[in-house]
């Protein structure tokens, strides 16, 4: 979802009752897709393992709990 303000964000979060996950700038969002979809057209692309996708989101200063992609027990 695309929020013009955190009022906003918060606003719609009370409506859904939903909690709020992480929030990112614009331009933090497009720097993730560049290099989310950077390869997806290649004939060769796999996929990502957990450890690739956990270095895209450290190389983007992503931290915490939300952005874990470990595998839980």
């Amino acid at each position: 979802m695309l929020f013009r303000s955190e009022a906003e964000i918060d606003s719609w979060l009370l409506r859904k009752g939903a909690q709020r996950g992480a929030v990112l700038s614009l331009e933090r969002v497009w720097a993730l897709a560049q290099r989310w979809y950077a390869e997806r057209m290649s004939p060769h692309f796999r996929g990502r393992t957990t450890h690739e996708a956990q270095i895209i989101f450290r190389q983007l200063g992503l931290r915490g709990e939300f952005w874990s992609v470990a595998q839980r027990k």
